[in-house]
């Protein structure tokens, strides 16, 4: 949400400045250290890299002002600046003083106020690169995202945000340690298990907002069953799938949606573990996947109806045919390859936050090259006129990318299996 009126920080300049201003530093700024003029003289950036900086640390002294107005223009600016570019050494030094900032937003702010920060720690935990940096972060913020997600009273946009930040947050931060990983899946079940159908079959009546809620804490739940070992998905399976499949005739679209892609994951982990595993009643399932799948209710938006239909095909030809249609995501000279719902949930929670700066932080950021196995950062020189990727080069990446889908299937296995 942009900020209309834009507030007087004490440099002078307002809030809306500053973070125009830092995104003109960064779309402008390469990521090597000089750039070359026209006539040969070589610029130094590191000039225009103070600046940048300066105007981040302002905004990060914004986040302590006493005008709401304020810490919600500079919550804003974080949030542009740590989405657009990897920052990793600036915020290393300073994580302390942005976690305290936030952690007083969290506790004493509105309902948007919460909810940016929430966000904005998210994008804190991927800038630290899920080091013990971010963990160390997570256990302090952990108690105050739990809290908000628990208040019923609180507002829906931020106990939203809260869960999809607890389930980025504990999936880059937590991965190793099995109880903050138990504790934040036993959380948001909470709230989302409340959606489930009663003991005779009905679905309860949703409160205004709840279908966002437990849309967003079904996804950041099943971010973080990824990391589950097999014995704990078997439980988890026979408890979920049954349920889920109840929530299909949901009236809301996006969580129907949400649904949807949550069995097809479930699913597939069921296959991983067992070939001959089999759905409960998959005939049943299947039927009502092609119903949603051709769904052609004149009440439903038209689009909606598009969305719905697309995402169900999907659903219904992985259950009867374990085939998944892969996708590949270009940015710079690489590609990644979404070729299960795994990666698909692992890349859609990661784009979710980080919305347009998603392919930056594929090319830069270690922790989600780590994640979708793509080694180091492959820096080209953009000083060099004409330079261009062979096209023998750009199938060599491409076949390392791919080669690297297996390898990853293998690194989250190995994942499950140690975490608890």
């Amino acid at each position: 949400k942009g900020i209309k009126n834009g507030v007087k920080g004490e440099s002078g300049a307002s809030d809306d400045e500053l973070a125009s201003d830092i995104l003109s530093h960064y779309s402008s700024a390469s990521e090597t250290t000089s750039v070359l003029e026209e006539g040969g003289e070589q610029v130094d950036e590191q000039t225009a890299q103070e600046e940048t900086e300066d105007k981040l640390k302002q905004c990060i002294d914004n986040l302590m002002d006493k005008s709401a107005k304020t810490r919600l223009a500079a919550l804003e600016s974080l949030r542009q600046a740590f989405s657009s570019r990897v920052l990793y050494d600036f915020l290393t030094e300073r994580r302390l003083t942005v976690s305290d900032c936030l952690e007083r937003s969290l506790k004493k702010g509105s309902g948007e106020e919460q909810a940016a920060a929430a966000t904005v720690f998210a994008l804190l935990c991927i800038q630290l690169e899920g080091g013990d940096e971010a963990e160390e972060g997570f256990k302090i913020l952990r108690p105050v995202l739990t809290a908000i997600l628990n208040d019923n009273s609180a507002s829906i946009v931020a106990r939203q945000s809260c869960a999809r930040a607890l389930g980025m947050c504990c999936y880059v931060s937590a991965a190793e340690e099995g109880e903050d990983l138990i504790k934040s899946l036993a959380l948001l079940e909470s709230i989302f298990m409340s959606s489930y159908p009663n003991r005779e079959g009905t679905l309860p009546t949703p409160k205004p907002g709840s279908p966002g809620l437990h849309g967003a804490a079904l996804q950041a739940w099943s971010l973080l069953v990824t990391l589950c070992p097999a014995s704990r998905m078997a439980v988890l399976l026979d408890l979920h799938l049954p349920k889920l499949q109840a929530c299909l005739q949901s009236n809301d679209v996006n969580y129907r949606i949400a649904v949807g892609e949550t069995i097809a994951l479930l699913v597939e982990l069921g296959r991983d573990i067992n070939e001959e595993f089999e759905v409960d009643d998959s005939e049943s399932l299947c039927e009502c996947l092609k119903g949603l799948a051709t769904d052609g209710n004149k009440h439903r938006a038209k689009n909606d109806r598009r969305k719905q239909r697309s995402i169900f095909r999907e659903v219904l030809h992985y259950i009867e045919n374990e085939d998944f249609t892969e996708e590949k995501i270009r940015f710079g000279v690489e590609s990644v390859y979404i070729d299960s719902w795994v990666r698909r949930r692992i890349y859609d929670a990661f784009k979710e936050i980080l919305e347009s700066g998603v392919r930056h932080h594929l090319q830069f950021n270690p922790l989600l090259r780590d994640i979708f196995g793509l080694g180091p950062p492959i820096i080209l020189d953009p000083t060099i006129k004409g330079n261009k990727i062979s096209r023998f080069e750009k199938h060599l990446f491409n076949s390392a990318a791919f080669k690297a889908r297996t390898k990853q299937r293998n690194k989250v296995r190995d994942k499950r299996a140690d975490v608890m």
